[in-house]
């Protein structure tokens, strides 16, 4: 029975294992073609040509299959190409590499086993027994049912095909690290080492414009092959000694285009150099070596040059026209994919460094935070918009805000900034989060809508954010949420589950029915938790979404109230986020503290004339308790006289005087059923109302008002 697998079943990649299953003899064949002289090379051949390949001289594809332990199951390098590279069965295939490729294509060769997923078209070496070498282009796949290990296809590379396989492999990832090592990789079939090393502007992603005055400082950005190299050589990441950019820069700084320059012979580069330390830092190796530096020039009215490539080799193989003509081809065809890779390590610059801006930056007195914050892999799609956000209001509570902007890059990374921004700004007005959700709604809606926001890459219509604020005094917590996924929260028992909330669309949803936001508030005691996080976290492929949440919260609930917070939100993301994840990973963790029971003092007092006297009376007995100073104690007296008084005249009911005492300093709260807010105005000399508020404003560090279900609270820090 076949076991191929069927072409609705099976991915291209399985098709070209299975094909090339049956290109390479089997082990059996294999071992009788090498055992029995000529009879077993002539059906050895035969098997060969009776499949539908190139004729044996046009024949540049060679194929080995490995088994789980890297060793060669089945081989097929008959081609006269491959004469000299010996791979008998049961050998590892590192033999046929040179001592310094090892650890890397042995980290490709275990990555394709682990994950399935194919390593294609890199240029390598291979071995002759005669100590020569091969250029190839290697593809590493998974063995094709039902065979298990893998399947290394060895293409022999003609330079035009070299050409194109180097510039298809170049222009696959807008990692600059990645693209530099991609064209050294490619310009070492040229060579002995290959280097690539660019302008420090195109390193960190800066705009390069003409050519370079002055004196040029170039840092290092691939090297190949990988090998321990002396010290005092440039590696990757090193800057290059200012002294021995000269060298390259004879290829950079000319009066008309740049153009490649060849240094046959190790004395002429000690002539360029004058300094055997810099022949050191420079010069691969004691032996003789020449060097073409080719220059990576971008087109344009003036040229753009963005570094230089340098490919070494022993001096008896000097460098010839046609191959000097063929690397500065190469070269021309993949400096546009450099200059990719640097815009999008600029933006992708400026957008972590937003990313990390928006991220708590300490926790309070009353409570504790950490958080995480792991950006998906540059090539999948640049770092998106989600945020967390944790700060302290003004009036003692603290606000948790978690976000998340559809998209990513720099327009999504703008609008979380914006959205995060104004969020901060309405909870420190003294906003509730439904309130400050309903701005935000709003806001969306004007700064965005589908047509240009999806034509960007991005629309922040359909942003979700939730938002919850601790009050360390009765220690709750309100939170109200746009369409995000619930938090997590850990009783001081270790019991967690997700906050029950009502489901609600994302921001800007203008598509569904204008509900009000929910708000939800619950008990947060001391030594709860409560974790905040971005979908990212707790998506998996396998998994649906409350799946994901459960793992979290049973991740959650082994945090032990003493644990070291950092460690245990890194900890928890490590445990949950996907090894090769797709999305932004954000996690806020926040511990309640809480205040203690003798630093706070409430009292409920009756809306009648005498209110002020008794609320002094019952501040004054409290400040003596807890010693403060005396003028302390006057300045707190008169602004609590003064805000009961304005509440009794301009509110009904009863009146609540909340005292805090706090680090450096005692808030003094007075709430009321009114739904006035209260002005600070100019007054005039002869003026007889309007002075208690600017007797408030001089006496406190800070004063404001936030609104409750029932009215109003005005709150106001005196010093300590």
């Amino acid at each position: 029975m076949d076991s191929t697998p069927s072409p609705s079943s099976a991915s291209p990649f399985d098709m070209v294992s299975s094909a090339l299953g049956r290109y390479i003899p089997r082990r059996a064949a294999a071992a009788a073609a090498r055992s029995a002289g000529s009879r077993g090379e002539r059906a050895v051949r035969r098997s060969v040509e009776s499949d539908p390949t190139p004729a044996r001289h046009e024949q540049i594809l060679g194929a080995v299959n490995l088994d789980r332990d890297l060793r060669i199951t089945r081989c097929n390098l008959d081609a006269p190409v491959f004469a000299g590279v010996e791979a008998p069965i049961g050998s590892p295939l590192v033999d046929l590499l040179p001592p310094w490729d090892v650890p890397t294509v042995i980290r490709r060769l275990r990555q394709v086993l682990e994950t399935g997923e194919p390593h294609v078209a890199r240029v390598q070496r291979l071995r002759r027994a005669d100590g020569s070498e091969l250029v190839v282009s290697m593809s590493i796949l998974a063995a094709a049912a039902p065979q298990e290990g893998l399947t290394v296809t060895l293409i022999a590379m003609a330079r035009r095909l070299h050409l194109y396989a180097a510039e298809t492999a170049i222009g696959t990832s807008l990692d600059i690290g990645e693209t530099a090592q991609s064209l050294a990789e490619s310009l070492l079939a040229w060579g002995d080492v290959a280097a690539i090393d660019l302008d420090f502007a195109v390193w960190t992603g800066e705009v390069v414009t003409g050519q370079p005055q002055g004196r040029i400082r170039l840092r290092r950005a691939a090297l190949v092959p990988e090998r321990a190299w002396p010290d005092g050589y440039v590696t990757p990441g090193d800057d290059l000694p200012g002294d021995a950019s000269r060298l390259l820069a004879q290829a950079i700084q000319r009066d008309d285009a740049a153009q490649a320059i060849v240094i046959p012979d190790r004395e002429a580069i000690l002539r360029v150099l004058g300094s055997a330390r810099l022949v050191r830092a420079l010069v691969p190796g004691d032996r003789a070596a020449g060097v073409a530096c080719i220059p990576l020039v971008l087109d344009g009215t003036p040229p753009v040059v963005l570094g230089v490539a340098e490919v070494w080799r022993r001096t008896e193989r000097p460098f010839h026209d046609s191959e000097l003509l063929d690397l500065q081809e190469l070269v021309a065809r993949t400096s546009h994919h450099v200059d990719l890779a640097r815009q999008h390590q600029r933006e992708h610059t400026q957008v972590l460094a937003l990313q990390r801006r928006l991220l708590p930056r300490s926790s309070g007195d009353t409570i504790e935070t950490a958080s995480v914050y792991q950006p998906a892999t540059p090539d999948s799609a640049g770092v998106g918009g989600d945020w967390v956000n944790s700060f302290p209001l003004p009036d003692g509570r603290t606000a948790l805000v978690v976000g998340d902007v559809v998209g990513h890059g720099l327009g999504a990374a703008a609008t979380m900034g914006q959205l995060s921004m104004e969020a901060r700004a309405l909870l420190s007005a003294g906003l509730a989060p439904d309130e400050v959700l309903e701005h935000l709604d709003e806001t969306v809606s004007l700064l965005d809508d589908a047509e240009s926001g999806l034509a960007a890459g991005y629309s922040a219509l359909g942003s979700t954010c939730c938002i919850a604020v601790y009050d360390p005094v009765s220690h709750q917590m309100v939170m109200s949420s746009a369409g995000h996924l619930p938090p997590v929260l850990v009783t001081p028992e270790g019991s967690a589950a997700p906050v029950a909330a009502s489901p609600h669309p994302g921001l800007g949803a203008e598509f569904a029915l204008r509900e009000p936001f929910d708000v939800h508030t619950f008990a947060a005691p001391p030594g709860s938790m409560l974790a905040l996080y971005t979908d990212g976290l707790v998506e998996d492929p396998t998994l649906s979404i409350d799946d994901g949440i459960r793992r979290l919260a049973d991740a959650a609930a082994t945090v032990h109230p003493w644990d070291d917070l950092p460690q245990a939100a890194r900890h928890l993301v490590s445990v949950l986020a996907p090894v090769r994840q797709r999305d932004d990973v954000t996690l806020l963790l926040a511990r309640m503290i809480g205040y203690r029971k003798g630093d706070t003092a409430t009292w409920r007092l009756p809306a009648r004339g005498d209110a002020a006297t008794r609320a002094r009376t019952l501040v004054s007995a409290r400040l003596k308790q807890w010693r403060a100073r005396a003028d302390t104690r006057d300045h707190v007296l008169l602004v609590v006289s003064e805000l009961v008084a304005n509440a009794v005249r301009f509110a009904d009911g009863p009146v609540t005087v909340r005292l805090i005492r706090s680090g450096h300093e005692l808030l003094c709260e007075v709430g009321d059923t009114g739904n006035g807010r209260p002005r600070l105005g100019r007054r005039g000399l002869l003026d007889d109302g309007g002075r208690g508020l600017h007797v408030v404003h001089r006496l406190t560090t800070r004063w404001g008002v936030r609104w409750t279900d029932t009215g109003k609270v005005v709150w106001a820090s005196v010093a300590r």
